[in-house]
């Protein structure tokens, strides 16, 4: 039986498993109950081995310092893992788009530290779906997907709110959403909706659904917390003291606002969200004297402790629904309180409810599924609900209530009093509601569809034997050495490769062990065309447009965690403008430009003066950048943080490999940065004159030999070096004889 580790990432923060503050803010509604309950149903699998949740670390005074906590245990194979990243205080997840790399990063080396790599990572939102795209490129292992909610959409209900498109884009990073939603499409293994409406209606709108593998699994309820309110009247039925306490609070707190406490309950749930609609729902009763004759009404949305202290979006809902409370002069027959326990209280209020024979109503139009609908259905209340989305597939499946224009508050009054008058009817959907939540909506039965799935995409492959090639995250993590090289002078002159096979022998002998780099100041494109030309190893790493841009394997995976790095203090427009006009510098051609290089044709005339003219030329308009020249003839300009010598120390600081056990060349003045410092450099013997002061260095290695010669020269020394010091074998090395080898080791 195939067992897996499972990584969930939602990575936006509040999120603990001990009372979770479910409804506190927009971004702790229902999708942090969805992982918790989610992580804790996997752990019981027998097929799951172990399950980690990641989250974003917190250390920020407004909130519980529990969300500082790096690891929060909740048995022996479930998890919360805390990941630094984009500061410590608490941010709107919308503001954590430009974090997500560091996220990633620092994900990669949690992994890298517990040596136990994941079988399958599922991410929940667009930002955790990006966060487990990138692990699952990185280790080649399969990716699930969750949108909870979608951007297109909510960009829909914003225009419809009056916002423009700017300040949409603007406030919610809506363009990085989208694009990213497009991507998951393309890439998950498996998108998990909840219902057929989600898929139709929802991601209809999008360009690569039709590329997208959908599986509908509905979201399950956890049935030892929400069961059916006759439980409790049972001889044999029990309850501890926490959840006694919690009932006398929930009775109190709702009687405390009503005169006659013993009728029949319309009951709605829900943060303080303008698509709740609870506003229709105050309307219907006010309006209709013989349902307030009937019932009393409650509503509990969200939390709060003080009004004019929450979001405005929030601080408007709520006062509407207390001037609506006072328009129908409701008081006595409704209930608004201000705060429940998701974890003890909500379930007593769903009992109390159906105790008391009444109603529970969810008036948001087009739910996508409708958690709470299923929540209140398992606790035995009969539904009231919108005929479009999630609860039309809900009640349509488990016949337990009725499905109304949410919109028409005549239409729902009737329905209400339909319901509560007819006790024969309120029994049977009652019982319906109760049965679909045990048998349907269950974690359990979540969690064996899910299992189930896995198992279909999930396609287990040997253990890889010294000789088989390692996915190349994990590839990167375990090597001993880093191989680094420049390309058009180093490696190759022209046409001329002399020297490279004998490099291709020793990386191939040396696979899994042994990390191939090109360093090259040519493009993606002239890089890939070189890739096609010649006979190198096969690349592991390939930093293009001297150090600007870096890619995994010969398949070009973008590294984004080193984009986002160098765009610091990046002024491209700024700089070309500067530059226009300046003497002695000539834009090269259009493809030798990047979005991260300026690439110029300098004059014969310039010399080391004049570069130190041109530091101060943009030092004095605020321009910060890196300058290279190579050959006293092409010059590269480039964000401070780029470079082929900064690209090899992200390198190192990503995939956590001394720089010590790199090996570096070059043969031009934009490989001195790589060259020099703590690597281990080789510099061929033709060489440009920029690289002449590197000889009084310990760390650079001056070959004898040109190019690919030249560099295989450079290895074999610091080899023997190694060898010299009497460690174990372990990277071998070819010397004399082709036939001849002997083991070495750089570690």
């Amino acid at each position: 039986m195939q067992k897996y580790y499972i990584q969930l990432f939602s990575p936006h923060g509040l999120i603990r498993y001990q009372h979770p503050e479910i409804g506190r803010d927009k971004d702790t509604g229902g999708q942090v109950k969805y992982v918790l309950e989610l992580l804790e149903a996997l752990s019981h699998h027998p097929q799951v081995r172990k399950v980690d949740l990641f989250t974003r670390r917190i250390a920020d005074k407004r909130v519980s310092e529990t969300y500082n906590h790096e690891i929060e245990t909740i048995s022996s194979k479930a998890r919360i893992v805390r990941i630094n990243c984009g500061g410590q205080l608490y941010k709107p997840k919308e503001s954590l788009w430009d974090n997500l790399d560091e996220f990633v990063d620092k994900v990669i080396r949690f992994i890298e530290k517990q040596d136990d790599y994941p079988d399958i990572v599922h991410g929940h939102y667009a930002d955790g779906n990006y966060i487990a795209g990138e692990i699952s490129k990185i280790f080649e292992i399969p990716f699930i997907a969750t949108g909870h909610s979608l951007g297109l959409n909510k960009k829909n209900i914003l225009l419809k709110d009056g916002l423009s498109e700017e300040t949409i884009n603007q406030k919610f990073n809506m363009i990085r959403r989208v694009n990213e939603e497009e991507k998951t499409l393309k890439l998950a293994s498996l998108i998990i909706a909840s219902t057929q409406h989600e898929i139709d209606t929802q991601y209809s709108a999008y360009q690569n659904k039709d590329q997208a593998r959908f599986r509908i699994i509905p979201p399950g309820i956890n049935n030892e917390v929400f069961y059916p309110f006759y439980r409790i009247g049972l001889p044999s039925f029990t309850v501890p003291l926490e959840q006694e306490q919690a009932m006398y609070r929930v009775s109190s707190e709702i009687e405390r606002f009503l005169f006659a406490p013993g009728k029949p309950l319309v009951l709605s749930i829900g943060r303080a969200d303008k698509r709740k609609n609870f506003e229709t729902i105050i309307d219907c009763f006010g309006q209709d004297k013989e349902l307030q004759s009937m019932a009393n009404l409650a509503i509990f949305a969200g939390v709060r402790k003080d009004i004019t202290q929450m979001p405005e979006d929030e601080q408007e809902i709520l006062t509407r629904l207390l001037l609506l409370m006072d328009k129908y002069d409701l008081y006595g027959k409704m209930a608004l309180p201000k705060k429940n326990d998701p974890s003890l209280e909500v379930p007593e209020i769903y009992r109390l409810a159906a105790q008391r024979k009444g109603v529970f109503v969810n008036a948001t139009p087009g739910e996508n599924f409708g958690l709470t609908i299923v929540e209140a259905a398992a606790c035995g209340l009969p539904i009231v609900a919108s005929p479009t989305g999630g609860p039309k597939e809900i009640i349509g499946n488990a016949h337990n209530g009725m499905l109304v224009n949410v919109q028409d508050t005549k239409e729902v009054a009737d329905a209400l009093k339909k319901i509560i008058a007819d006790t024969a009817l309120w029994e049977q959907y009652s019982a319906n509601g109760i049965r679909a939540g045990q048998e349907d909506y269950s974690w359990e039965a979540h969690v064996k569809n899910y299992i189930k799935s896995i198992d279909e995409i999930y396609k287990p492959s040997a253990q890889p034997s010294d000789t088989q090639e390692l996915p190349f995250g994990k590839k990167l993590m375990k090597a001993d050495l880093f191989l680094i090289s420049d390309l058009d002078g180093t490696l190759v002159e022209g046409d001329d490769d002399s020297g490279l096979d004998s490099i291709k022998q020793w990386v191939d002998e040396n696979k899994n062990k042994v990390i191939f780099g090109i360093a090259s100041g040519r493009n993606k494109a002239l890089t890939h065309a070189a890739l096609q030309q010649f006979r190198f190893p096969e690349p592991d790493i390939l930093i293009c447009s001297a150090g600007t841009e870096i890619y995994y394997t010969r398949n070009f995976v973008p590294d984004p965690g080193w984009e986002r790095h160098i765009n610091h203090q990046w002024k491209r427009k700024e700089l070309v403008a500067a530059l226009e006009n300046y003497p002695g510098l000539h834009l090269q051609e259009p493809e030798a430009q990047w979005e991260y290089k300026l690439s110029y044709y300098v004059d014969e005339r310039f010399k080391e003066g004049d570069l130190a003219n041109l530091y101060k030329f943009l030092d004095d308009r605020k321009l910060r950048a890196k300058i290279l020249l190579t050959d006293n003839r092409y010059l590269d300009i480039l964000p401070v943080r780029a470079g082929k010598g900064n690209a090899v120390r992200y390198l190192s600081y990503k995939w956590q490999l001394p720089l010590d056990h790199f090996i570096t060349a070059g043969n031009g003045g934009n490989d001195i940065d790589m060259l020099r410092g703590q690597t281990r450099g080789i510099v061929v013997s033709n060489h440009s004159p920029e690289l002449e002061s590197l000889k009084r260095s310990r760390q650079v290695y001056f070959a004898k030999e040109k190019q690919a010669t030249g560099v295989m020269e450079g290895i074999l020394h610091y080899l023997d070096q190694q060898s010299a010091k009497n460690e174990k074998p372990d990277i071998k090395s070819e010397k004399g004889d082709p036939g001849r080898q002997a083991d070495k080791n750089l570690k």
